[in-house]
Formats: structure tokens, sequence, C-alpha cells
């Protein structure tokens, strides 16, 4: 006999609430199955707390800034339980506003605790309950990726969500890593008081960044004090709760660093331990992650899977987006609805800001493109000058024959605001030409994506202020 839910979600974040309510407005009544925190990661651990601090230490930096352009000093100490508690009122108005509220008055969702675990394609056990239903989502969402070097298990770390829990701030922190975690994480420590030293066992931080981007914002966090060593491989770490070691090999000798705290910042990894995919058929890739189909189909029929838990851009608005597929496929299966990621923008909360979206220079030759880009520093933007804020670059890919733009990159001022007006032009068609035509406010850090447009066929350090 069937459970009277007409779809189960394991997890209750972004991708899970997203999903419940696309299912919701078809009238399927929806269970969601959260072994943890109302909200997942994005709202618990995740883009909210991070977010939240990382603006705080954008506002101690812009007064540093002020001071420079002549506005006083920027001096006293930082009030870090002050910050903590500002962090902490945010979260839980998200969670209340965005994810309590909406289960307690929208009709047909329901919550139950516990940790969710399929006996079968067709049951889920919680606790001591059986659920069965002809439709299952796993929404479990990621946790910190953690690598076993050697001393691992005997010195204490931190990843992303023990970090935004620390009480106080750590004199200084060396982080293994070099991706979206381990800047974003490093650069609002760096400005808060932290030294900070990142260890990246690649050639350049943000490796699937554009090149050109990546180094920019390595630049600029340089030029605020970051340290990096590139190239490095992780021998041994050691410590205690007062200092830590981490022992490297790079460019052929050995290295040491230390500091008070080590984070690592290596990636997330798909949260399906325990919740019995292999009873339910559900088929993982080598890393763990569900493979699913562009209808976010799993290999079991009846099963979809979203968000985190597989891969991709783990993002809480492709969560969302995943979700929202998968739920028209299960009630609204005529739709072909499908997933597209060429048009979906994403940010890096650095400053400068990253913004990303559609395809890189090297994917666009491999999906067979003649490829055309043009890559301008900020500095050519007027208004970077009149805020002081010049570090950065913009990248623009096109198609050669026909002008379409194929994909943008930046570092700047604002990025992840910007992002979205590049996100629109690729989701609309638009050529390199469209971009260059299109008028701006005069200045604004907008007009960036107009010069490099314009740059494909001008020479802009020729181009007046407001110039066609």
């Amino acid at each position: 006999m069937s459970d009277p839910h007409d779809l189960v979600i394991l997890g209750s974040g972004s991708t899970a609430f997203a999903a419940a309510l696309r299912a919701q407005s078809y009238g399927a009544r929806v269970l969601m199955v959260e072994k943890s925190v109302l909200g997942g990661t994005c709202i618990n651990w995740g883009c909210v707390p991070s977010k939240t601090l990382i603006h705080a230490a954008l506002f101690y930096q812009e007064g540093m800034l002020g001071a420079r352009l002549g506005l006083g000093r920027c001096s006293g100490d930082i009030d870090f339980p002050r910050l903590l508690a500002h962090k902490e009122e945010a979260v839980r108005y998200l969670r209340k506003s965005k994810y309590l509220d909406i289960l307690q008055n929208v009709p047909g969702l329901e919550l139950v605790k516990g940790t969710g675990r399929f006996i079968a394609p067709d049951c889920l056990e919680v606790n001591d309950r059986q659920i069965r239903a002809q439709r299952f989502l796993i929404a479990t969402g990621g946790n910190p990726r953690i690598l076993n070097f050697p001393g691992m298990e005997q010195t204490p770390y931190l990843t992303s969500r023990s970090a935004l829990l620390l009480k106080r701030l750590p004199r200084s922190l060396v982080i293994i890593g070099g991706g979206v975690i381990a800047l974003e994480l490093g650069q609002m420590f760096l400005r808060l008081g932290s030294k900070v030293t990142v260890l990246e066992h690649g050639p350049r931080v943000l490796p699937p960044v554009e090149p050109e981007v990546a180094q920019a914002v390595q630049q600029a966090l340089a030029a605020e004090g970051m340290e990096f060593a590139l190239d490095t491989a992780i021998c041994a770490v050691s410590g205690d709760e007062t200092a830590v070691r981490v022992e490297v090999e790079r460019e052929g000798r050995r290295e040491s660093y230390t500091g008070e705290k080590l984070l690592l910042a290596v990636g997330t990894a798909p949260a399906t331990a325990g919740i019995g995919l292999e009873q339910a058929g559900v088929a993982t890739d080598a890393k763990g992650f569900v493979t699913v189909d562009a209808r976010m189909r799993t290999s079991a029929s009846g099963i979809w899977a979203a968000g985190d838990v597989v891969g991709g851009m783990m993002i809480a608005t492709v969560g969302a987006r995943e979700g929202i597929v998968a739920a028209d496929d299960m009630f609204n299966p005529g739709c072909s609805c499908t997933m597209n990621y060429q048009s979906i923008p994403m940010a890096i909360f650095t400053d400068p800001e990253v913004g990303t979206v559609g395809y890189t220079e090297e994917a666009a030759r491999q999906a067979g493109f003649e490829v055309t880009t043009n890559v301008m520093p900020v500095t050519a933007i007027p208004k970077a000058h009149i805020t002081g804020h010049t570090a950065g670059a913009i990248k623009l890919v096109a198609d050669q024959a026909s002008g379409r733009l194929l994909g943008a990159h930046l570092a700047c001022h604002r990025g992840a605001e910007l992002i979205n007006e590049a996100a629109l032009a690729i989701h609309l068609g638009a050529t390199v030409q469209d971009l260059a035509n299109a008028l701006h406010v005069y200045p604004s850090i907008g007009e960036g994506l107009r010069l490099c447009a314009q740059g494909f066929s001008r020479d802009i350090n020729r181009l007046s202020c407001c110039a066609e």
C-alpha cells in the first residue's frame, strides 16, 4: 500500500523546496525527509552565512580605501562576537521566511525529521517508518570533501562549515586548496585581520575559471597580502589546537607552512553515504555523485536527483532549477523539460567578484565552434577609476562566423551583478555586435561588457567617453 504522498524528497534545502513547490503547483502532496536543520547547506552553513561575513569584510576594506582617498583613518578593533550575531540573525530570518513559513503555510507540504534510507526502489525507511511512493527525489546535497593526507587524523582542521562557526578570529590561517571556497573565505579572514596562505596543487587558482580572470583575482588578492604557493604537493600535516604545520613538495624541494588554524577547502563530496542507493538501484559516478540525464532521472525508475548530489554546477540557483525540471518531468512528462546549463550564470564572491556564464574558450573549441575572443582589463572602464576598484579583467567568447556570444567571464567590482546581463544576452542568442550597440549608463561598471564587445572590431583606447 502506497504512502499518501505523490512525491517523497530526501532533503529540505533550496533544491528540495524548489521541487516541492513546483510539484505542489501540480496538486501533488509532498513529503520532505530531513535529518538535520531545515533549509540545507545554503541557508545554514553555506551561501547565507559566508556571504554575510564576506560582505561585512568588504565594508572594512572599503573603509581603508576611503582612507587612502583622503576620508580619514579606518581604525579600531573588530567586534567579532557582534559580527557573528549579525550572521546568525540573517540566517535565522531567512530560514524562517524562506523555509519554515512556506512549510507551514503552503498546503500539501510536509516534513519528517530523520535519516531516510532506501530499502527498495519504491520504499524509503525513516526511523521506524516505511514510506512507499511512486516518485522520489534525491536532494541530499553535499559535504566538504576531506582528503586523507598523512597526519590528517591527528591534526585539527577546519572545513567551510566549521570555519564559519569560529568564535574568534585566528591570527593566521593555512588553506589547502585554491578554489572558490578557499579564496572566498581566505579573503574574508584576511580582511578581518588574519594572515592567510593558500596552498594550491595546480599551477593557478580557480582552475575551472578562464585563466585571464583567475590571474586577475590572484593578483588582486596578493596585493591585499594573501600569500600563494602553487604547484604544491601536500606531504604531511601536523599540529594541535594552537598551531599547525603543512609540509609540501614544491619545485623539487621540501617546504613547510605554519599557522594557527588549517582550513581544508578541496571541494564538495556528495552526501549519499547511508541512504541506500545500492538497494534502490541508483547508479553513481567514480566520485559518488548520482548520475542523471537531462531530465534529472536516475538509473532507477521513479527516482530523480538534483542539486549538489549530482555534481556539476554546485550552486543554489542551479540546484533549484534542476529540482524544478525534475518535478516537471514527474508531473508533466510531455513537457520535454530539460536542463540547459549554457545560459546559467554563476559567481564567486571574492573582491573583485568573478562572474561566468556559457562556454569557456577551450570548451567552445571542443564543441566545434570557430572561436574569437577579446580580453579587456577593468582599467578600461571609466567607472573603475571613479570608485578606485581597478582590479580585474573581462573576457568574451564568440562564434567567429555568426558573432553570437558564447561565453562571458569576468572579474570586477560588482561582477556578480554584471554577469546577469551577459547571461540574458546568451539566453536570447545575442551577438557581440548587439552587446556593442547596447547603450549603458555612463559612468557604470556595466559599461565593461559593452566596451569589451566593442573591442572585437575597434581599438577602445581611441574611444572617448560615451562614444558610439
